[in-house]
């Protein structure tokens, strides 16, 4: 976690170094999209899935150029299928849940112990 003050491109490089393990591919929103970035996460990962934003141009890196020539050849949704990118936004949900149920889950204990808490007294 980062302060509204730390960009992704800026927090990046420590994020990635503490990875020890051989990691096949690195999915992200398209805040990630950007020349230092593409450099950091190609060393650190085989494969980058980044959306291009839709005024991208070709020529920050292999691996993006291919992305931006797919989505202009079949479009972007064929593109998420064939890149796996959907996965991301089945992860994001599966937070957004785990977030919700958390705070039903303390909502209900709150109004639980509002309702009253027992009363101990020492017998002798």
């Amino acid at each position: 976690m980062t302060t509204d003050h730390v960009g992704d491109e800026t927090a990046l490089p420590g994020l990635t170094a503490g990875i020890e393990s051989p990691v096949a591919w690195f999915l992200a929103d398209g805040a990630y999209d950007g020349m230092g970035v593409c450099t950091c996460l190609t060393e650190a990962f085989a494969e980058v899935i980044i959306p291009p934003p839709k005024t991208a141009l070709l020529g920050l890196g292999h691996q993006r150029d291919a992305h931006i020539k797919h989505i202009a050849a079949h479009g972007r949704m064929a593109w998420q299928a064939e890149t796996g990118y959907n996965s991301r936004a089945r992860v994001e949900a599966q937070i957004g849940r785990q977030i919700t149920e958390t705070k039903i889950a303390t909502k209900s204990l709150n109004r639980m112990t509002r309702l009253g808490r027992a009363v101990f007294k020492r017998a002798a």
